[in-house]
């Protein structure tokens, strides 16, 4: 019988200097945030459970935690319940041309300046940073922007993407893209850092935020085109109404000069990816928020990455509530996942405090078998945590308006929840640089620690304001298990389970900082892995589960990569997973940021169950010095948000490093872009 497989420069990773100072304050060259003491569970309870106790008669996989059993009951691999972690073996007659769904050609690594796409597939621009989007906005014009003219334009550094249908009219559907942060260098000729211009300020507030656009597919390709100034376009930027609610709403610690209600807030920054909600909404999550807010003094402060001094913008000169010494809760009021009501355009989004306030990478939705709405994020900063929400609410079916105004409550109350992660080999077999353990496959248990409930603390001398303000804080307390940077959290909606994206951590092992350990193992991890989990009983409420590592990523030459068990020599390789999303086969498909192997970053896709599971394919690149991000992977079409493109250290606006997407002489601008087969058929089919 077979075992079964894991679920499971001089800056960091590949990222230029000038990605590190734009898009997250220089956080790698700041102290870790996180300098609790709190126990590691693998530290505790490694070696107390064995790989061959956990495995039964009939593919019954029973994991015994330190508070609950998990179990995961196997199922056929070809339906929507939970299936034992691993799979299918992987047979002697595999199929010739891939799993279904990754039947093309793998892209080979390589630092093209463009989008390289398969062959036998065509890519478009459907819309840039600029193009106008609401009626009045004008055309773009890099030597005349203005504040105003922005706020109509789409936005800069698009990162999450959702595309939601728009039944209303045949051939167009509804894109809605997060603009996380702005390069002003790569925005503005002869800009200044030491002294930006109000100007060139009220731009950068404008291009950050959301936008809806709707978009219009040529039935004959693939092809997305915008629909510019639609009724239903809309931009949210940094200075736009935003509501919190929640329990937290309210709270003294969310209270300022300018809102003594705590419950009306201005703007949202930095917003990385995001979710698509089973009611027809969009969450977006309030990452990297810390570097735009100046003279940060208290503890909480400094455990959120808040520094003591200026902002590399400087907005603190131009609005008092980024100057934390006269606005010291202006910060608390971001960190959030904000909801949005794309198809209502006068509608106020709202900022979920249920949810909990870190620098949330995503929030993807899952319903428990009674209509609850479970949503898994994670904490991207090296050692923080993996969260989850459980709503006390069921989602109601329908499109009545009482159905929809009913859902759009369905955050606001439930549970949080931190993970506690316990590997299931000693302590003493993980040395650091990624060598399996003995049993063969980085593996184990883990339990749900609740932190809160509407307004009751389940973490001692917290109260429910101060977890829900301050979770990192919550979750050193209860002794959340430290994570490589957890970004984005998706739960397959085959197969149940959970997919959790570690991007890298460079500080793993060094003195001072936590070493290896079976989530976690292997030091100066530049290149991230993937876990996976599978809930007890498939069941998304529930406060226990068994994880694997599901890929260890890197060149597959490389000893200490581990590619699902699948063939290494088959696979392409892959550093610094990002985003996450699946396709209609069941497929993961995974998004690069900051590429340690010397090549550009990319989108892959690989197989998470039968004879294949584990073979990964690189579908596209993307140019010099970008980011792939926000993946939306339909039946035939693969939509990518390039961020950032151009961004490498020593490029201006009169310098740049790349001539993407419009050719030499023409602005660098991020887009999205949209990819088909050229015969019309089914991706990877």
């Amino acid at each position: 019988m077979r075992k079964l497989l894991p679920l499971l420069n001089s800056h960091p990773g590949g990222r230029s200097a000038l990605t590190c100072r734009y898009r997250c304050g220089d956080a790698c060259f700041h102290e870790v945030p996180n300098t609790s003491d709190n126990e590691y569970a693998g530290d505790i309870i490694a070696g107390a459970l064995s790989r061959r106790s956990m495995v039964r008669a009939a593919a019954v996989v029973t994991v015994a935690a330190a508070a609950g059993t998990a179990v995961v009951v196997a199922g056929p691999d070809n339906v929507a319940s939970a299936t034992p972690l691993g799979g299918k073996g992987h047979g002697n007659t595999p199929t010739p041309d891939g799993a279904r769904g990754l039947r093309f050609t793998p892209v080979a690594p390589n630092v093209a300046d463009q989008v390289t796409v398969p062959s036998g597939y065509s890519q478009n621009v459907v819309i840039r940073w600029g193009d106008p989007i609401l009626r009045g906005a004008p055309a773009f014009d890099p030597d005349r922007q203005t504040a105003k003219a922005q706020a109509g334009q789409f936005g800069y550094n698009n990162d999450f993407l959702s595309l939601l249908p728009f039944k209303g009219e045949r051939g167009r559907q509804v894109l809605v893209a997060n603009h996380e942060y702005t390069d002003e260098i790569l925005m503005f000729k002869g800009y200044n850092a030491a002294a930006p211009t109000r100007e060139q300020v009220e731009i950068a507030w404008a291009a950050h935020g959301l936008s809806v656009v709707v978009v219009e597919e040529d039935r004959k390709t693939g092809k997305l085109t915008a629909v510019t100034r639609h009724e239903l376009n809309r931009r949210l930027t940094a200075t736009s109404k935003f509501e919190l609610t929640g329990p937290a709403a309210g709270s003294e610690l969310l209270r300022t000069s300018a809102d003594r209600t705590g419950s009306r807030v201005l703007g949202t920054l930095n917003n990385c990816a995001g979710g698509t909600t089973p009611w027809g909404t969009t969450l977006h999550g309030e990452e990297n928020f810390n570097q735009y807010f100046a003279n940060g003094s208290s503890p909480t402060d400094l455990r959120y990455g808040i520094t003591t001094g200026a902002t590399e913008r400087k907005w603190e000169l131009f609005d008092k509530r980024f100057d934390l010494k006269q606005e010291p809760n202006e910060a608390h009021r971001h960190g959030w996942v904000v909801e949005l009501d794309p198809y209502d355009p006068d509608s106020t989004p709202k900022k979920r405090t249920a949810l909990g306030r870190f620098k949330h990478e995503a929030a993807q939705p899952r319903l428990t078998a009674d209509g609850r709405p479970v949503i898994y994020m994670g904490d991207d900063e090296r050692f923080d945590y993996l969260y989850k929400f459980v709503s006390s609410k069921r989602m109601k079916e329908g499109n009545s308006r009482a159905a929809h105004q009913h859902n759009l409550t369905l955050l606001d109350e439930g549970t949080l929840y931190v993970a506690k992660l316990t590997g299931d080999s000693p302590a003493s077999e993980f040395d650091g640089t990624g060598k399996l353990p003995n049993d063969g496959e980085f593996d184990g248990s883990g339990v749900w620690i609740p932190l809160a409930t509407g307004d009751v603390s389940h973490v001692p001398g917290m109260t429910a304001d101060e977890v829900y303000v301050f979770t990192r804080l919550a979750g050193d307390k209860v002794g959340a298990t430290k994570m490589d940077r957890p970004e984005d959290v998706e739960p397959s909606p085959r197969s149940g389970r959970v997919y959790v994206a570690l991007t890298n951590n460079t500080d793993r092992g060094k003195a001072g900082k936590e070493g290896p350990t079976e989530p976690n193992p292997r030091n100066a991890n530049k290149h991230g892995h993937i876990l996976e989990l599978a809930e007890n009983w498939d069941d998304p409420s529930s406060d226990g589960f068994a994880w694997r590592l599901f890929l260890v990523a890197g060149d597959p030459t490389d000893p200490a990569t581990y590619f699902a068990g699948f063939p290494k020599e088959k696979v392409s390789p892959i550093s610094c997973p990002d985003n996450v999303a699946f396709d209609p086969h069941g497929n993961l498909w995974i998004s690069t940021d900051g590429n340690a192997l010397g090549t550009h970053d990319g989108l892959f896709g690989v197989a998470t169950q039968g004879e294949r599971r584990g073979e990964l394919k690189q579908f596209l690149t993307v140019p010099n010095g970008a980011e792939t991000c926000g993946p939306v992977i339909q039946d035939r079409r693969v939509l990518v948000a390039v961020q950032h493109p151009g961004e490498i250290t020593g490029a201006t606006v009169e310098q740049p490093a790349s001539a993407w997407p419009d050719g030499p002489g023409k602005m660098v601008r991020p887009s999205v872009v949209a990819v088909w087969r050229k015969d019309g058929g089914d991706i990877g089919v």
